[in-house]
């Protein structure tokens, strides 16, 4: 079982922000920036390149309830990054989107 899947379960602890059915938000362990919210679909999906017609509802509510976790975290500005694959950065092989704000952030991304 991966980490965000052990996490959703419980058995390991996260500093959660937003729970419901279909989704969990928790505080990163490296934040990068002031606000670092990691939002995670509770069905497992890879990566981007395994959303689907069976499993876009999960990334759909995720982008419906980002600003609400953000502003539930006192920011309205933000970036979301959501990493797919080895080469790009995604070192937990399960769907993820990075709510990032809290400073400024500038116009380059790495």
């Amino acid at each position: 079982m991966c980490v965000f899947c052990e996490i959703i379960s419980g058995n390991i602890p996260s500093t959660k922000v937003y729970e419901d059915d279909m989704m969990v938000a928790f505080k990163d362990l490296n934040p990068v920036a002031p606000v670092h919210i990691l939002a995670v679909p509770k069905e497992h999906i890879d990566c981007a390149n395994d959303i689907d017609s069976s499993n876009s509802k999960y990334v759909a509510h995720i982008f419906e309830k980002l600003g609400e976790i953000a502003k539930s975290q006192g920011i309205e500005s933000y970036r979301i990054i959501n990493n797919c694959g080895s080469d790009a950065g995604q070192t937990v092989m399960h769907l993820h989107f990075h709510l990032i704000g809290g400073c400024e952030l500038g116009e380059k991304l790495i």
